[in-house]
């Protein structure tokens, strides 16, 4: 799966899942939210926003489904 700045995705949280838009890939360790996050080319970790809060969150590849508009 190619994700692409602005994709609509979808991802689990604890309180069930959510949806929101790809804002920014990292492909560089950086700190997001007070919290560490490890990136590279191989393994980029992308910011997304909530469709429902508004909140950014960073999150893997590989936790996120592109939905299909």
């Amino acid at each position: 799966m190619a994700l692409t700045i602005g994709d609509h995705v979808s991802w689990n949280t604890s309180q069930g899942r959510t949806h929101g838009v790809v804002k920014e890939k990292r492909t560089k360790d950086f700190q997001f939210d007070k919290q560490k996050f490890t990136a590279s080319e191989d393994e980029p970790m992308w910011i997304v926003l909530s469709d429902k809060s508004g909140a950014g969150a960073a999150h893997k590849e590989s936790a996120l489904t592109k939905k299909n508009d």
